[in-house]
């Protein structure tokens, strides 16, 4: 059995997590799911939220592990796990990168060359007039993230979402051979996301050589529509990483 630590994306939470937490258990495995700085249950301020809080966040709940821990990153999660097992390699056994940001060393979201998120997904983001917070226009998210989704998750995601840091978003990642390139990595892609489509997922994936993929017919959020086969996923891709 594995354990896991599962990384929210932008705006979510740990909350995303609860029926794949459950599922994984269910499984035999050993489970965290954290609140990155300033989501969540976390109060921390956004003019405080960097990448390197966020890192820092995943490396405290690595160092609380029981050993070496399968990292699973959703969406901007996956540049966070970029950044933390550059940091924290000898903790991570291995990385699954969901419907996922993937760059290359120097790169940020902001500038990456692959032009992975529709038109129509970028209209709901709302900048702050201070520049440091985006929020996401509710009206827009069953769209844009839950469309195979219940309309209790997305209720419950109504409720839960917070602004993100816009200085993350900015942020360039670290990624060199020696360590988040020593690390065995997979990638779950998403057939039907209206967030970060199809052919983007698939384009930055090829850019950082990730050669295990499994696609899954659903939308942004599997972790709300499909845990249990996603949970089914993640235990496969974790085993072939020992």
């Amino acid at each position: 059995m594995a354990n896991f630590l599962l990384v929210h994306g932008a705006w979510h939470g740990a909350w995303c997590w609860y029926k794949v937490v459950a599922e994984l258990e269910s499984r035999g495995h050993r489970v965290a799911a954290i609140d990155l700085p300033g989501h969540g249950v976390d109060k921390t301020p956004t003019a405080e939220v960097t990448l390197e809080a966020y890192a820092g966040r995943v490396g405290s709940a690595l160092a609380a592990m029981d050993g070496p821990a399968v990292v699973v990153g959703h969406s901007m999660g996956g540049m966070v796990i970029t950044e933390a097992a550059e940091r924290y390699a000898e903790q991570v056994a291995g990385l699954i990168y969901l419907t996922a940001i993937v760059l290359r060393d120097g790169e940020a979201m902001t500038d990456n060359p692959v032009k992975a998120s529709p038109r129509e997904f970028m209209a709901g983001f709302a900048p702050a007039e201070d520049g440091l917070s985006i929020e996401f226009r509710r009206e827009l998210i069953r769209d844009a993230f839950y469309a195979d989704c219940s309309d209790a998750d997305i209720a419950l995601a109504r409720a839960c979402l917070v602004p993100q840091s816009a200085l993350v978003m900015r942020t360039p990642i670290r990624a060199t051979p020696e360590n988040w390139g020593s690390i065995p990595r997979s990638y779950i892609t998403c057939r039907d996301d209206r967030a970060l489509t199809l052919q983007g997922q698939q384009e930055m994936l090829a850019r950082v050589g990730i050669e295990r993929v499994v696609e899954m017919a659903s939308s942004h959020s599997p972790f709300f529509s499909q845990p249990a086969l996603l949970a089914d996923h993640l235990s496969d891709l974790a085993a072939a990483m020992r």
